[in-house]
This record gives structure tokens, sequence and C-alpha cells, in this order.
């Protein structure tokens, strides 16, 4: 027995030594092949608010080529409007549908129209409220799921309106209150006369996604919970969506990306690749029987060892739909995409800002290849002056002749 469990042992430390040697040998040495200028690295902390960073960031990045001016724009503001109008629905509806942490670009985008923005330092740090440094939404928000619940699910038969001066009590004491006036630069600005003020024209900006259960070329509303209000994206082939995103960067715009970062091939390190699980199980000395014999922690291991010589799937459009269908490609994660890489062997990366504080190898920076993106994105924000002018000219003949109503 002892002695099984010494070879068991061996073989364990075996693996992780030719993993290692091999995770040397394979780690990427990335060339910059375009870099658009983005703000800083920001930190959501505990909260589900990268809805929110991620695309203020994009905004950032916006007015920064438009103006050449650098703005800290407030994540707090865009959640506290936010999620007082996730709540009214919620109420509306009587329940039957979700409030959550969560939530989508054009979140952002409807409050900046319909609210406007502040700077950072117009409402209180994030977290400071109640003592933290950051953002920690879990007490918050064991408060706010309850009596959102418990207002929706009453069985008043009229209801008053006092329940949104107690929910804005909550958001207020987490968040901070939402200022009216505020000064900026020497200057006195509202959240309206601020946004007005930035240099960009928010009617500039569209969603694009790729389905094949909704017509090429039309517009619907992309079915996840978070995308709670309903607004129309643009559903074009899967390599239409992917020529944009390529054609945004070459001329110098970033793109606000929503997708599904929960596959085995996105590290916490800085690194996605779509994964080929099949080809990694044999490139990485292992057959089938002995792959599965392996913990999962194993697994990842000599899969990390490939580094960025580890196979990837040709992602497809057929592909994209059967795991929009059967829940595996999900929404999980917004992030921003600024710019272009190679590794040493010739394949490309898209440089992405998250919004971890400086995580990962890179320092907040995460190098995603564009079969993880293409396989992975839910859909994502651009400027439609970075969509390439044939796929501008169709979705604009597009919305000609679809009839009104539909």
């Amino acid at each position: 027995m002892r002695k099984m469990f010494f070879m068991m042992l061996l073989a364990a430390v075996s693996i992780g030594a030719n993993a290692q040697d091999k995770k040397a040998d394979n780690k990427p040495v990335f060339t910059t092949v375009k870099e658009i200028p983005i703000t800083s690295i920001k930190d959501q902390n505990r909260s589900g608010t990268c809805w929110a960073y991620s695309t203020l960031s994009y905004f950032e990045a916006e007015i920064l080529k438009a103006t050449g001016k650098t703005y800290d724009l407030c994540e707090s503001f865009v959640a506290n409007k936010t999620y007082m109008d996730r709540a009214i629905q919620v109420a509306r509806l009587h329940g039957d549908c979700q409030f959550a942490q969560g939530g989508s670009a054009y979140d952002v985008l409807y409050c900046l129209k319909n609210y406007g923005i502040c700077p950072e330092n117009a409402m209180p740090f994030p977290g400071s409220l109640y003592g933290d440094s950051l953002n920690n939404f879990n007490e918050f928000f064991s408060l706010m799921e309850p009596y959102v619940a418990a207002v929706s699910k009453n069985k008043a038969s009229k209801m008053s309106n006092q329940w949104k001066k107690g929910l804005q009590g909550i958001l207020d004491a987490y968040l901070g209150e939402c200022p009216s006036e505020f000064k900026y630069e020497g200057k006195s600005y509202s959240p309206q006369s601020f946004v007005n003020s930035l240099g960009i024209n928010l009617n500039d900006y569209v969603s694009i996604t790729s389905y094949t259960h909704k017509p090429f070329y039309t517009q619907f509303a992309v079915e996840v919970q978070d995308n709670w209000r309903n607004p129309l994206s643009w559903n074009l082939p899967m390599d239409d969506m992917m020529r944009i995103i390529d054609n945004a960067i070459e001329k110098g715009y970033t793109v606000a990306w929503g997708g599904d970062v929960s596959e085995e091939g996105f590290t916490r390190k800085g690194l996605a690749y779509a994964i080929d699980t099949k080809k990694a199980e044999s490139l990485a000395g292992s057959d089938m029987a002995r792959w599965l014999k392996l913990t999962r922690v194993e697994k990842t291991s000599l899969l990390d060892s490939l580094g960025c010589k580890v196979p990837e799937i040709t992602p497809t459009q057929e592909m994209r739909q059967e795991r929009y269908d059967n829940w595996e490609l999900t929404d999980d994660h917004g992030m921003l995409i600024y710019g272009l890489a190679k590794d040493q062997n010739g394949k490309e990366y898209y440089l992405v800002k998250n919004s971890w504080g400086e995580a990962g190898d890179y320092k907040g920076i995460w190098y995603m290849t564009k079969a993880f993106i293409a396989a992975n994105t839910m859909d994502y924000m651009v400027n439609i002056n970075a969509i390439p002018k044939d796929i501008l000219k169709k979705m604009q003949d597009a919305r000609k002749n679809q009839p009104l109503g539909d």
C-alpha cells in the first residue's frame, strides 16, 4: 500500500514537473500590432458591475479619441440609476423577471442619454460609505433583493410609491446620492450638461450579435436575463461580426464586449483560448482513459503547460447557435477590446481591458484569441463609424426595407 502511494506521489510530481517545463517553453511572447489609447485599470471588486465598468471605460476611450481628454466617469452613478429602473420594471411585472447585479452595455448608454453622468469624484469612493476600500455588494444586495421581491410580490390591490423612497434610501446609503449639481475643473455642471460637454454623439452607438434563430441583417433583443431593457442588436453573420471588430481596431475605435468567460480556456492569468480539448488531451501526453482519471487541477495544469501551443477550435455559426441554445454560451462578463497583438507563432490576440484591478500576468489586461472572441461573444457595442462601409450599407438598406411594426 505504501509502495503504491509512493508511486502515485511520484507520478503526480512528474506530471507537475513536466507541465512546468512545457509551460516555460510555451509561454506566449507578445508583439503589439495596434494599441488604442484607453483610461486606467479599475477594480469592480465584489460587485456584479462589470457592465458599468467596461462600458464607461468604453465611453472614456471614445471621449479620448474624439477630444484627447481623459475622464474618470462614475460607475456608482450608473448603478444607482439603473438598479432603481430595474426594480421599477420588476414591480411592474409583479416579480416575473429577474432583479440582479448584472446589466448590459445598453444600460450605461441609456443612463447617459436619460440621466447624464458625473465624474468619479462627485460621489463617494466605492465602498467608502460602509467602511470598505472597494465595492462589496454582499450586504448591499442581501438587503435589496428581498426588498424588491417583497414589493413586487405583495398582495395589495393598489401599490403606493413609498417603496421607491425606501429603495432609494438603500441605494444612496451604499452607492452615494447622485448629485444634481457639481463642479468639475472650476465649472458647474448638472449630470445632463456634463454628458453634453464630453464631445461624443450618443446616437452613434449600435449593438452587434450573431445567431441563426433570427434572420441576418435584422434587429432583435438578445434573450438573456441581464438584457432586461430589451434593446435591439443587429444580427449579422459571424464573419461580419468579427470583421467589424477588426475594422474598429484598425480605425482606432474600441469595442465594448460582452460574453462568456466561464470557459476553461479563459484563465485568471490574463489569457483566453478557445481550447480544442480533444486535441489538447493528446498533445498533453494523455490518452482519453488517462485524461478522464485526472483531477480538474491536473487537467488545468496540463492545458496550461501547452501555453500558446494549445490547440483551438475553429468557431462556426452552427457552433455558436448550439452553445447558445444549450446554455453553454452565457452572458457573464463585460470587457473592453482595445487593440491587437501577435505571439511568437504569429497567432493573433485582441488586447482586452478587464475591471478586476491589476490582476493576472499582464496587470489587468487579457490577451484573448480571435477564435475565443468569435466563439464566446454574446454581443458588443461599437461606434457606427467603425463599421466597414459595405456592412453599414447592408444595415441601412435592411432598415429601410423592414416594415413598420416588425
